[in-house]
């Protein structure tokens, strides 16, 4: 069962998706608070005005049975009538409005404070004034419905009382008139006189009901706050609008960078080459290093570290009789460069006899020749050359100044490279090395730009896989470990970097060592006729005084020695006389012969 990662693998990476993408955050962001204050602006001003109103009892009040309120008065009902109708018409006519009173309904609210028997009535409009007037007028319109309301009850009361007097009026009227006629003594004077008094009694309470009710007074409420006008608008809120959209726009910025995270092929850490390539990492470089397309790291620098522990991993993880590593990038560029050159020189360090074969053809005419440069060696001849059969392996080595251990075989002539990395040489070549050298480093293309650095692949123990952050890709890098994985050769893991700068300056594009003044490169009419076997390159004859600086040659010069034919049987001159009496010298006598003759005036 795989173990889980933990927590702070996640943060990191998390944290590292925010630095990668900060800006598409920030940018989404100032865009959410950009939207925020412009919905600030155009949406219409609200104010809001309240009236509180103490609501009093009246004839006829009932609460309902389990009410939320208590007392005789339902709040929640009365709240209701605040926004119905009848209310609404009666503070349209206060106002005097143009508009609907629905409308004007739907521009208040009612809040029933907790244990108290008022109303509080809100009403909004775009103006204070407007909320002002507004919240008193509906104020106003509910406490007139409400003693309109109780005095019509009361009224009814009256008429009805009033009725029922009337009619035991009249009845009494008639018990009196009867009991005139009947006669003493007798059983209906008797019953005459007990409705009477029935009568009398009844027409007295509806009377003391009536005084009473025609005395009294219909107290529906007041207003105990009256409405005041605002002095902000409290919608819209800029405060809370600008909070919201900058907030929305933080959630949609980091969306957008884990969306451009997830579809973006490039690996950006470490950990996406452990991950998403599914390839262990035996290094990884940072910026501290700051690699440069020609550095060669110093072995006790942060970088040359990195290498060191790098040259460990890679011993412990050889078999016995390895000894040629390739190391291949997954996309283009100098990353294979810079790690065959620092691990060769990383493993000459321990005393072995390392040779680095450069084998990868420069992208361009610029960066033609970058072991030469970070290794302070000639350019030419080099690998092209020894594969094309015009110099010998011996000669093809070159000793580095700093690190004696590690001999260097350039790319030599990139336009004579091409289809000699199939070449039977090359594996006779790599045979003969296994015999010379302790171990072989091969600095191969890329497997995304040449099928060369599989072909070099096949002929090695073992490779290594230069991965140049926000560059590589996750495909490619899982194409090269299927292509090396396709000729049997074990792919050891991912030297991860971060992305090259390109080279320096013209004053800092120097090499690592400093060469002598005597040593020269091969001009290119030289190299195109070079051959080991016969020529040598001619050295510039020292000054008389002996330690002053070497002076170049001038072009006359050149044109002069150029020309020198040591195969000339001339009548005169003393290399005519040479060629016919002694043998055929070697090389290196007939360019002793060619300096001499050069700096000697010519006999007549």
């Amino acid at each position: 069962m795989e173990a889980p990662r933990p927590v702070s693998a996640d943060l990191s990476h998390y944290l590292g998706v925010f630095r990668r993408h900060w800006w598409v955050v920030l940018a989404a962001g100032g865009v959410g608070l950009g939207l925020g204050a412009a919905v600030t602006q155009a949406v219409p001003k609200v104010y809001e005005s309240s009236t509180s109103v103490l609501v009093q009892a009246v004839s006829g009040d009932t609460n309902a049975s389990g009410g939320r309120t208590k007392g005789t008065i339902n709040l929640d009902t009365e709240a209701q009538l605040v926004a119905s109708g009848a209310v609404a018409v009666k503070a349209a006519t206060l106002l005097r409005a143009e508009v609907s009173p629905l409308e004007l309904a739907r521009q208040v609210a009612v809040e029933v404070p907790a244990n108290t028997t008022v109303l509080v009535i809100r009403f909004e409009a775009d103006t204070p004034a407007g909320a002002q007037n507004g919240s008193h007028a509906f104020a106003e319109a509910y406490l007139r419905n409400r003693e309109e309301t109780a005095r019509a009850g009361l009224d009814q009361q009256i008429k009805t009382l009033t009725l029922k007097v009337r009619q035991l009026t009249a009845n009494l009227t008639g018990i009196n008139n009867r009991l005139a006629k009947a006669e003493n003594g007798s059983f209906e004077r008797s019953n005459l006189e007990s409705l009477r008094n029935n009568s009398q009694n009844q027409l007295n309470n509806l009377t003391a009901r009536l005084n009473e009710l025609t005395t009294a007074t219909v107290g529906a409420g007041s207003i105990i706050s009256d409405a005041r006008e605002p002095d902000a608008p409290t919608s819209p809120n800029a405060l809370l609008n600008i909070a919201t959209g900058g907030m929305a726009g933080l959630l949609v910025g980091l969306a957008l960078a884990f969306a451009r995270e997830r579809f973006d092929g490039r690996l950006q850490t470490a950990a996406d080459v452990r991950d998403r390539g599914r390839m262990p990492v035996l290094a990884a470089l940072d910026e501290r290093t700051a690699p440069h397309f020609d550095d060669v790291l110093q072995p006790y620098g942060p970088g040359g570290r990195v290498f060191n522990r790098l040259r460990n991993e890679v011993l412990a993880s050889l078999n016995s009789g390895d000894q040629i590593l390739v190391v291949t990038g997954a996309s283009r560029g100098s990353a294979s460069t810079l790690v065959a050159a620092n691990l060769a020189a990383a493993l000459a360090r321990t005393g072995s006899d390392v040779v680095l074969i450069g084998a990868h053809l420069p992208d361009s005419v610029v960066d033609a020749a970058p072991l030469a440069r970070m290794l302070g060696v000639s350019a030419m001849p080099g690998l092209s050359d020894l594969l094309a059969g015009r110099i010998g392996l011996n000669k093809a080595m070159q000793r580095t100044p700093r690190i004696p251990s590690l001999r260097v075989i350039t790319t030599g002539g990139a336009a004579t490279a091409a289809g000699l990395m199939q070449s039977q040489r090359l594996r006779d070549t790599l045979q003969a090395l296994r015999r010379q050298a302790g171990y072989v480093v091969i600095e191969a293309p890329s497997t995304t730009s040449s099928a060369d650095a599989q072909s070099l692949a096949s002929l090695a123990d073992a490779a290594i896989l230069a991965v140049e952050l926000r560059r590589a890709k996750r495909p490619a890098l899982l194409d090269a470990a299927e292509q090396l994985s396709r000729v049997g050769t074990p792919l050891l893991g991912a030297v991860v970097l971060p992305r090259l700068t390109g080279m320096r300056g013209v004053e800092e594009n120097l090499p690592v060592v400093t060469l002598q003044a005597e040593r020269r490169e091969p001009r290119p009419d030289e190299t195109a006729v070079l051959d080991a076997d016969r020529t040598q390159p001619l050295r510039t004859p020292p000054s008389p005084g002996g330690g002053a600086p070497v002076r170049p040659r001038e072009a006359g010069m050149d044109e002069v020695t150029a020309v020198i034919d040591l195969n000339t049987n001339g009548p005169q001159g003393n290399a005519g006389t040479q060629t016919k009496t002694a043998p055929q010298p070697s090389a290196g006598a007939q360019t002793k012969t060619a300096e001499k003759h050069a700096d000697q005036p010519e006999e007549k």
